[in-house]
C-alpha cells in the first residue's frame, strides 16, 4: 500500500467492517514512537447510530411512510 500524494491511503473494507469504520466515522491519529496508530474517536457509543449511517441512502424501493407503517402494523 502506498501514500498518495494527498497523504491519503485506502483503508481495506475487511478492516473497516471488522473495526466499524463507516463513512464519516471520526478519527484520531497517534504516534508511538516510530509507529502511527488510527483509532476511532467513541465519542458516543450508541451502535443504531452507526446503522442508520451505514444503512442512509441505500433504499431501493420507494415508499411513503404510511406504505411503510402499513407494512409493519398486524392487521387482523
Amino acid at each position: 500500500m502506498k501514500i498518495t500524494s494527498k497523504g491519503q491511503v485506502t483503508i481495506p473494507v475487511h478492516i473497516r467492517e471488522k473495526l466499524g469504520f463507516v463513512p464519516n466515522t471520526d478519527v484520531v491519529f497517534e504516534v508511538v514512537g516510530d509507529a502511527l496508530y488510527l483509532k476511532k474517536v467513541t465519542i458516543e457509543t450508541n451502535p443504531g447510530k452507526n446503522l442508520i449511517t451505514v444503512m442512509q441512502g441505500k433504499a431501493t424501493v420507494k415508499m411513503t411512510t404510511e406504505e411503510i407503517m402499513g407494512l409493519t402494523r398486524q392487521d387482523g
